[in-house]
């Protein structure tokens, strides 16, 4: 089985997740930024990994899970700066759910990630976002070892699901 790894990143904090999820991978795999792949018919199981962006997925993996193949294997992982389970670290998993069609989604894995400094600033000027940003402070440590040994567990848990039947 042929898997690849794909994320796009501005902070650093989903590359991370990315490299852990990629090293628990066997071969033949792959690691590339969403901006270098051309085409996916080749992997048998894509995990797609994505910053959230303003409560929502980033334009270039909207456009990334559109274009996936009918019933192509895949697994969706995120960052966030949200506590994790709450409305807001939910709303760009559910829309990217919903962006990947008729993809085969075989599960999801969501990391707290620390915000960028401008990011911060910016919207905890914005009353609307005042809880974010609260919450936000709070993943400065983020992704830690705990979080890297989770991704890795995902990766495992995830090519079990690949490997079954159906």
């Amino acid at each position: 089985m042929k898997n690849l790894v794909t994320y796009f990143s501005l902070t650093g904090n989903t590359k991370k997740i990315a490299e852990a999820i990629y090293e628990a991978l066997p071969e033949p795999k792959e690691l590339k930024k969403m901006d270098g792949i051309k085409s996916v018919e080749d992997y048998d199981l894509i995990f797609v990994g994505f910053p959230v962006h303003s409560h929502s997925v980033p334009y270039p993996v909207e456009a990334f899970l559109r274009h996936l193949p009918a019933e192509q294997k895949v697994a969706l992982f995120m960052t966030h700066g949200s506590i994790p389970g709450t409305r807001l670290s939910r709303q760009a998993l559910e829309q990217a759910l919903v962006l990947a069609g008729k993809a085969r989604i075989l599960g999801t894995y969501t990391s707290r990630g620390q915000v960028s400094p401008e990011a911060m600033e910016i919207l905890s000027r914005s009353p609307e976002h005042e809880l974010w940003a609260e919450m936000a402070v709070t993943a400065r440590h983020h992704p830690d070892q705990n979080d890297l040994d989770d991704a890795r567990a995902f990766a495992h848990w995830i090519l079990s699901l690949a490997a079954q039947p159906g």
